[in-house]
C-alpha cells in the first residue's frame, strides 16, 4: 500500500498501532505497520527500558512514542504523600463505595507504595513530557512522536523536527486541527468519538472527511472504531492516508492486561464504552461499571482536575481488581470493544484486517465493473 505516511516513515501498511504495551508496539512494526507506545503512564525510568528493550529487538523499523501535552491540569510539584494532596471528600467518597461492596483494603505497605508510584506515573506534566521527549530522541529507530490530549507548545514542534522526526497530534474537531496544523504538525489523528480515551463529540464518519478536506496536503490518519478490514477500507474511501487504532490490540496476547482484565473486555458491549470524567476527571471513554455509574449518576462531589482524578482512582481500582471484582474496575477502551470476543495476537490482527480489506476493494472493483 502506498499513501502518505508510508512514505513518509518506510513502512509496507498505513496502520499504526497506539499500546502501552511495548509488545504491541514491537510486533505491530514488525508487521509492516507502525507501533507507537504510549508514555503517559510511565516515569522517565521505565520509559528509557522500555524503548531500549524495543530498540534491541526491532531490526531497525521505525516506531513511534506518544506524549501528553494536557491545555489543562493540575501542576504537582511537591513530594507529599500522594494521598494528602487529594481532598477528604473525594476519598471518603471511593473509600465508602468500595466498602459498601466488601472490597477490601489493600495492606498498608501495599497500599502506600503503589500509591505513590501511581502518583509518580500520573503526573504528566507538560514539563515531565518535555522529559520523556528528551529521553526518546536519543532512540535512533523512533521516527514519530505524537503530541495527545492537546497541542504540544511549538518549540516542542521545533525540537523534534531538527532531530529529523515527523510529529502527529490527536484531535477530535475542526479546530484542535487548526491549532496544531499552526504549530507545524506533519501528521494529524483525527479520533472520532467511538475511539477510547480522551475523545470529543463528532463521529468518526463525519471527523474523518472534514479534516482530510481542510487540512490538505497534511495527511490524515483515521482513528475511533477502526478494528477490521472493512473499517479500514471505509476509512481510506473518506480519504485517510492510513488507520490509528488503539483499543483492539487489548484483546492481544502481548497485550499487558492480565487475563481477567481481558475477560472483561470480551464481556462487554459495544455500549457499555462510556464517556465520563470517573478515571482521569476529562471526558473519557471507558468501560462501564459500578465505579464509573457512582461517579456519573450523582451530582454533590465532582471529579477532580486532570492528573488528580487519575491519581485518587489509582488504589481503589488496584484494589477491586486484587479481588477481581471486575464489576468496580475501569480501563479506557472504545466502541470496538464489542467486537473482542477472544484472545488473538497483533500478527493475526494485521492479517484478517488486511485480508478483509483486500477482499472490500475486490468487492468495490467487482460492482463497477459491473
Amino acid at each position: 500500500m502506498r499513501t502518505a505516511v508510508t512514505e513518509m516513515f518506510g513502512i509496507d501498511v498505513p496502520l499504526f498501532a497506539f499500546s502501552h504495551c511495548r509488545d504491541v508496539v514491537l510486533e505491530a512494526s514488525k508487521a509492516g505497520g507502525m507501533g507507537i507506545l504510549g508514555a503517559a503512564w510511565m516515569s522517565p525510568e521505565e520509559l528509557e527500558v522500555s524503548l531500549k528493550w524495543i530498540d534491541e529487538r526491532i531490526d531497525g523499523k521505525p516506531y513511534g512514542v506518544d506524549l501528553v501535552f494536557p491545555g489543562t491540569y493540575a501542576p504537582l510539584t511537591d513530594d507529599r504523600d500522594p494521598q494528602a494532596i487529594l481532598p477528604e471528600t473525594h476519598r471518603k467518597f471511593v473509600d465508602n463505595m468500595l466498602a459498601a461492596a466488601d472490597i477490601p483494603d489493600l495492606p498498608d505497605d501495599d497500599a502506600k507504595i503503589f500509591a505513590q508510584e501511581h502518583a509518580d506515573k500520573m503526573k504528566m506534566t507538560p514539563q515531565d513530557s518535555e522529559r520523556s521527549l528528551d529521553i526518546a530522541l536519543r532512540h535512533s529507530s523512533v521516527k514519530f512522536i505524537v503530541s495527545a490530549m492537546g497541542a504540544a507548545p511549538k518549540h516542542v514542534v521545533d525540537k523534534v523536527h531538527a532531530h529529523g522526526l515527523k510529529v502527529g497530534a490527536l484531535v477530535g474537531n475542526l479546530d484542535h486541527a487548526m491549532k496544531q496544523k499552526e504549530v507545524g504538525v506533519d501528521v494529524l489523528i483525527a479520533q472520532g468519538t467511538e475511539a477510547g480515551g480522551h475523545t470529543g463529540r463528532v463521529s468518526s464518519m463525519i471527523l474523518w472527511p472534514q479534516l482530510v478536506d481542510a487540512m490538505a496536503p497534511i495527511p490524515v490518519l483515521a482513528a475511533g472504531g477502526i478494528g477490521r478490514g472493512r473499517q479500514f477500507a471505509a476509512a481510506m474511501a473518506l480519504g485517510a492516508a492510513g488507520a490509528w487504532c488503539g483499543s483492539i490490540w487489548l484483546g492481544t496476547r502481548e497485550s499487558d492486561l492480565s487475563p481477567v482484565m481481558k475477560e472483561a473486555m470480551f464481556a462487554a458491549k459495544s455500549e457499555d464504552a462510556v464517556i465520563s470524567k470517573a478515571l482521569t476527571g476529562k471526558n473519557c471513554r471507558i468501560l462501564r461499571s459500578s465505579y464509573t455509574d457512582a461517579w456519573d449518576s450523582q451530582q454533590e462531589i465532582k471529579p477532580l482536575t486532570f492528573p488528580l482524578q487519575s491519581i485518587l482512582g489509582g488504589v481503589p481500582l488496584r484494589r477491586a481488581e486484587r479481588v477481581r471484582r471486575m464489576d468496580y474496575w475501569t480501563y479506557a477502551v472504545g466502541q470496538v470493544v464489542g467486537d473482542m470476543k477472544q484472545e488473538t495476537t497483533v500478527r493475526q490482527i494485521f492479517a484478517e484486517m488486511l485480508g478483509e480489506y483486500v477482499e472490500v476493494m475486490e468487492n468495490m472493483n467487482h460492482m463497477l465493473e459491473e
